[in-house]
C-alpha cells in the first residue's frame, strides 16, 4: 500500500467521522460541506477531491456505520435462531454506550422517511433486512417449539425493530430515563419458552418449590 493511498483513506476517514458528528447536530439538510470541512481541518475544495457531492458523502457514513456493526456482531454470521437475537441485543448495547452515532442516525431516520430523501432507499433497505433477518429467526425458533405458540414471526419481527428505535429515540431524550437494553431483552423473552441467555431462568415459569 502507497504512502499517498494510505494518506488518502486517512483523510477519507477523518471526513467521514466529521460528516457525522455535523449530521449529528443538525441534521444531513441543515448540515454544509462547507463546516464538515472545517471540522476535517481540509478546504472545501480538498473535500471535494474525495466526496464530490453531499449525497456520496452521506452513504459513506451510512455505509461506514454498517460496516462497523457488521463487523463487530456479525449479525449475519448466525444460523437463525437465539443467538442472532441475542447479537442484536449487543448492537443495541453498544449503541447506548456510543450516543453520537445514535444520534446522526435517529435524526437521518426521521429526516429520510420522504422519499426524495438521498438516505431514503438506504433506510428502506437498513429497516427490510434487519425485519427479515429477525423474522428468520423467530420462525427457526417457532419450528423448535422455542416460540410461543400463537406469534407471528413477521409481525414479531416488525415490533421488535420498531422497539428497538423507538427506545433509542426515547434514550436519547432521557437517558437516565429509559432502559433501552433491559426493555429489549424482556420484550423478546415474553416471546420465547426458553431462557434468552443460559442459565437464566425464564420469566414465565414457576419459582422454586412454587414461590
Amino acid at each position: 500500500m502507497s504512502e499517498g493511498y494510505l494518506k488518502g483513506r486517512i483523510r477519507r476517514d477523518d471526513i467521514v467521522s466529521a460528516a457525522a458528528e455535523v449530521y449529528g447536530e443538525a441534521g444531513y439538510h441543515a448540515s454544509s460541506l462547507r463546516e464538515i470541512a472545517k471540522r476535517a481541518g481540509i478546504t472545501h475544495a480538498g473535500l471535494l477531491y474525495h466526496f464530490p457531492t453531499k449525497e456520496a458523502l452521506l452513504a459513506a457514513v451510512l455505509e461506514r456505520r454498517d460496516a462497523e456493526d457488521a463487523a463487530r456482531e456479525q449479525l449475519t454470521a448466525a444460523p437463525p435462531g437465539l443467538e442472532v437475537l441475542r447479537r442484536f441485543l449487543a448492537l443495541a448495547e453498544h449503541n447506548v454506550r456510543h450516543r453520537g452515532i445514535v444520534e446522526v442516525y435517529a435524526r437521518l431516520a426521521a429526516e429520510a422517511i420522504s422519499e426524495d430523501h438521498p438516505a431514503h432507499a438506504y433506510f428502506a433497505r437498513h429497516y427490510r433486512e434487519a425485519r427479515d433477518s429477525i423474522a428468520q429467526s423467530f420462525r427457526a425458533l417457532a419450528e423448535t417449539g422455542e416460540l410461543r405458540p400463537g406469534i407471528d414471526p413477521d409481525l414479531a419481527a416488525l415490533t421488535f425493530i420498531a422497539l428497538m428505535d423507538g427506545l433509542q429515540v426515547q434514550w436519547l431524550t432521557t437517558p437516565t430515563a429509559v432502559d433501552a437494553v433491559g426493555s429489549l431483552r424482556l420484550s423478546l423473552q415474553t416471546l420465547l419458552t426458553v431462557p434468552l441467555f443460559p442459565n437464566e431462568a425464564n420469566p414465565g415459569d414457576p419459582a422454586p418449590n412454587g414461590r
